[in-house]
Order: C-alpha cells, then structure tokens, then sequence
C-alpha cells in the first residue's frame, strides 16, 4: 500500500511537471517565433493542457487531506480554487482569451509550478536539496503575490465583456448587473484570499527551513 502511494504520488508530480514544462515551451518559443502576435492565441495553443493540469490540481486537496502530500490545506485550497475559476471565466469569455494578460497569467502560473513540482518529486525520492527547498519556499512568495496581481487585472479587463453575456442571458432573474457584480465581489476577496495564502507560505517556509537547519545539526 505504502510502495502503490508512492508510486501514485510521484506520477501525479511528475505529470504537472511534464506538462507545465511543455506549456512554458510552447509559449516561450511561439513568442521567439511569432513575437507579440503569439499572445493572441496563447489560450487556444496551450489551453487544453493548461485547464487539464489545473483541473488535476484539485487532487492536491485530498492529498494533503490524506497525508500523502505534507503541506498547508488552507493556502493549497485558495490557490487551487482562484486558478479553476479564473480559467472558468476565461474558457467563458472568448473576448479575453486573446489578451496579453492571459499569456502573462499562464507565463506566472507555469514558473510557480516549476518550482514547486521538482521538490515535491525530490522529496518523494527523499533526495531533497536546501538549494531546491530554498528556491521553492522564497521565490515562490513574490512570484505568487504577481501573479495574484495579476489574476485581479484579469478580473477587471473581463468586466466589460460579461455584460453582453448577462443581457443576452435567458434566466428570469436580472443578470445583466448580477454577473459584473460577483466579478467585482471577486476582487476584494481575491486580495484577503491571497493575503492569508502569503501568511501561511511564510509560516511554511519557516518551519520548513527550521526543520532542514535542525536535521543538519544534527548530522
């Protein structure tokens, strides 16, 4: 059982790696290629893959759950659920796939998991390094904070655009200002959200090096 986890757990990292490596490539070299017209179709070139791995993040939540994965439910879970449901509205709204905002939001996403999906694969191999554990528990916190700006940029360039959806919506309750207004609640809870997600990175990164400190004085 313990031999079937691992080896689950491992698959599962190793996978998001293979496919956030994909997607930066992808995008990196259509940008080499094609320079600024390559930010139109981002979501169109690299959309499937990118909502298959985001979709398959929602695991994480009952890996950590199920003590597979060592980690912090609360910021786990908020980042899970901003990136789904950004990539909900997105899928929605055709207008702003082609916006250069989603290019540099996929461009965010894709670096944040990049370092964190290699330490988890060294920790299931229980080979991790401080250079790789350093990396993933301090560039990992400002690389967040951008891209948590830039989700809430996201939000606010999509407000023109849904209402058009909204007034051409076949439901009997009023939408037209209904779906603009859960964008706009949207906002002030994208920042507490973030702000507690922040908190409790810090409070990972420190226990994390404390531990790996008294293990090595230990040694």
């Amino acid at each position: 059982m313990l031999s079937f986890r691992l080896t689950y757990i491992f698959c599962y990292n190793l996978f998001q790696f293979c496919g956030h490596t994909w997607i930066l490539a992808n995008n990196i070299a259509r940008f080499l290629t094609f320079g600024q017209d390559a930010l139109a179709d981002t979501f169109y070139s690299v959309g499937f893959v990118m909502s298959l791995c985001q979709l398959l993040s929602i695991l994480e939540l009952f890996h950590i759950a199920d003590g597979i994965e060592k980690a912090r439910l609360l910021p786990r879970f908020v980042q899970v659920m901003e990136k789904n449901l950004l990539l909900i509205l997105v899928i929605m709204l055709e207008e702003i796939q082609s916006k250069p905002v989603v290019y540099v939001q996929f461009f965010l996403w894709n670096i944040l998991d990049l370092l964190r999906y290699p330490h988890e694969l060294l920790c299931v191999m229980q080979t991790p390094t401080i250079t790789m554990m350093w990396t993933r528990y301090t560039l990992w916190i400002p690389l967040y904070i951008l891209s948590a700006i830039n989700e809430g940029v996201t939000i606010y360039q999509a407000l023109p655009y849904t209402e058009p959806v909204a007034s051409h919506s076949s439901s009997p309750v009023s939408t037209h200002t209904l779906l603009p207004s859960v964008l706009m609640s949207c906002l002030p809870i994208l920042v507490l959200g973030a702000s507690v997600t922040v908190w409790q990175l810090l409070k990972e990164r420190q226990h994390h090096l404390e531990k790996w400190n008294k293990k090595m004085k230990r040694k």
